[in-house]
């Protein structure tokens, strides 16, 4: 069945991130079924799922829970148009990510996935000024960054790979030193020269807090954010917190930003949102942004932004339902004893002669490899002998990295690592 299906997929998708040559040599896999932290294809493969499917999967694939409120949620309403119109599960969420999140982001405005969340953000910091009579047509993002890939998150993202080939078409911005490449006083000094020179000019800086995900796994601390948020202060710009990827207790914290003890102007959140199950993203911002916004019909300030599934209600419920595990379960609690387990498994790789560094932060660890020419493609030859071995991952480059499910148990952390260490030995 793998097989037929593989054949029948190539003959008319286009799949995201991949060069479709590949599969004439590597076989495309068809997965028929997902629970708890494992997926299962058609000819019966079983894989620990050890990225979350993309970052996404908080609470493992098809969990009980979950699906209950699906079912019940589907028995009301499904989706309504979000203009003129609202319903509970919407109203929930927002309350309570409101009340989750860092203190004075008041408002929320919802969208269907994480570039778009970006895009809103970007829009809104721009015509908060242009409603007040400025011009602020630039924004700031860090070196090493990624974003998004919708034009404007692209276009403050700093990742050739994606980047380059639309560089004639993007919106022009600026990329300052980020703190995981270079020192952190180096690098907010780099932050405040640029801010300065373009003083009145500049919207936002964006910043992915703690882990610059696409950008190989990169790390730094929450000492810089704390002082990022102290020089957006001083110069009078916005601070945009992207925590796509990171948000949701994956850096080991609800929020990233709550390690550095601030709170941006515009927080940004999807992927674990929905534990994985249905696209949704949410903007949030202060009660002094949403009020620039506030007038009369014919002052022309409104926000027009709008997406076809915003606000989506299955997505809602869905959302509320993951906020539910976290509040009953203590997850962030009790996330620390894997996170300990996952360190303490994964520090003697770092004297491997092959291994570069180990970098941890939360939930999220990378192995960075040395050693390989490009042409050989280590990171792909890892995915493929892992899969032998039932396990679950994509590396990115020369970067082999988990960020698994919550729900992983002890004993699967053990063997995720172990297939991991396995094969840096014998390649």
């Amino acid at each position: 069945m793998n097989e037929k299906l593989m054949k029948e997929d190539l003959k008319y998708i286009f799949h995201p991130c991949t060069q479709m040559k590949d599969h004439e040599k590597i076989p495309l896999i068809p997965i028929k079924k997902g629970k708890g932290a494992y997926i299962y294809d058609f000819d019966g493969n079983v894989y620990l799922d050890c990225i979350s499917s993309w970052w996404v999967n908080l609470f493992g694939h098809s969990n009980d829970y979950i699906n209950s409120k699906i079912k019940e949620q589907i028995e009301e309403l499904e989706h309504v148009i979000f203009a003129g119109f609202t319903h509970k599960p919407a109203i929930d969420l927002a309350r309570r990510l409101v009340n989750i999140t860092p203190e004075g982001l008041e408002k929320v405005f919802f969208a269907d996935n994480g570039s778009s969340a970006i895009e809103i953000a970007l829009k809104m910091s721009f015509q908060y000024f242009k409603n007040r009579g400025e011009s602020r047509p630039l924004f700031v993002s860090l070196e090493n960054s990624y974003h998004g890939e919708t034009m404007g998150a692209l276009a403050i993202s700093d990742n050739g790979l994606y980047k380059e080939v639309y560089s004639d078409i993007l919106l022009k911005t600026i990329q300052a030193k980020s703190p995981s490449l270079v020192d952190e006083d180096e690098a907010i000094n780099d932050m405040r020269n640029i801010l300065k020179k373009h003083k009145g000019k500049i919207a936002s800086v964006v910043i992915e807090p703690l882990v610059q995900c696409a950008g190989s796994m990169k790390m730094y601390n929450p000492s810089y954010i704390t002082k990022l948020r102290a020089l957006c202060d001083e110069m009078k710009v916005f601070l945009i917190a992207d925590e796509i990827a990171v948000g949701f207790g994956r850096t080991g914290s609800m929020f990233a930003c709550e390690q550095a003890g601030i709170s941006p102007d515009f927080l940004c959140l999807s992927k674990g949102i929905t534990g994985g199950y249905m696209p949704l993203s949410a903007v949030l911002f202060t009660e002094d942004i949403y009020d620039a916004f506030y007038c009369d019909y014919n002052e022309g300030k409104s926000f027009l932004d709008s997406h076809s599934y915003t606000g989506n209600t299955l997505a809602c419920a869905v959302a509320n339902a993951v906020l539910d595990i976290f509040e009953k379960e203590n997850v962030i609690e009790k996330n620390r004893e894997k996170i300990k387990l996952i360190s303490e498994l994964t520090k003697s790789l770092a004297n491997l002669n092959n291994v570069k560094e180990v970098r941890q932060r939360g939930m999220i660890c990378a192995i960075e490899l040395q050693g390989y020419a490009p042409e050989k493609r280590i990171g792909l030859k890892f995915f493929q002998e892992a899969l032998k071995e039932g396990v679950y991952i994509r590396p990115l480059g020369n970067i082999i990295y988990f960020m698994p499910p919550y729900i992983i148990t002890n004993e699967e952390i053990k063997k995720m690592v172990g297939v991991v260490e396995k094969l840096l030995h014998i390649m």
